[in-house]
């Protein structure tokens, strides 16, 4: 993993807010995503505005990512860009749960990580009315996607369950 993190100076905000503009790579970022169907290749980018509330840091501003995904249905590969347009984030400077402060500087890097974690697509589609692949069936809308070759049976979830002998 790379050693580059976007810091915030308590020094510098002494003096006022603080505006943070540039980009993470995903390695710096710490997005060490294990998803098949999501691939983080591109960096993120972000503008903030860092100021001091006593004894803490107000955090708000702009994140996006841009995320190469997959589609679950098709497999048809598609970009989706995540934009967290008011972001906003408290980081505690005292107490149980206090930011880690290293040479008067505080690394926001994990905060933004868990929030764009937490935005990534769980299921990614390239669109919502995707059908799949062709000859199955779509379990989320009951269609096939494309008709089956004549006297062909398109797959289905359930055709395992009908050869289940019980007695």
């Amino acid at each position: 993993m790379a050693t580059s993190k976007l810091e915030v100076s308590l020094q510098q905000l002494e003096h006022g807010s603080v505006k943070l503009q540039g980009e993470l790579t995903p390695d710096e970022a710490g997005m060490d995503i294990q998803d098949e169907l999501i691939h983080l290749k591109k960096p993120l980018l972000y503008d903030l505005t860092a100021e001091r509330l006593g004894e803490s840091l107000l955090i708000t501003g702009s994140v996006q990512l841009i995320v190469d995904c997959e589609c679950a249905r098709c497999l048809r590969p598609f970009v989706q860009e995540l934009r967290l347009d008011s972001w906003a984030c408290h980081v505690p400077l005292e107490g149980e749960d206090r930011a880690e402060v290293l040479s008067d500087c505080v690394d926001l890097t994990p905060y933004i990580r868990e929030d764009i974690v937490l935005a990534l697509p769980q299921h990614p589609l390239c669109d919502t009315e995707c059908s799949g692949l062709p000859g199955m069936v779509n379990s989320g809308t009951g269609k096939k996607s494309a008709p089956a070759a004549e006297g062909v049976k398109p797959n289905s979830v359930w055709d395992q369950l009908d050869k289940l002998k019980l007695r």
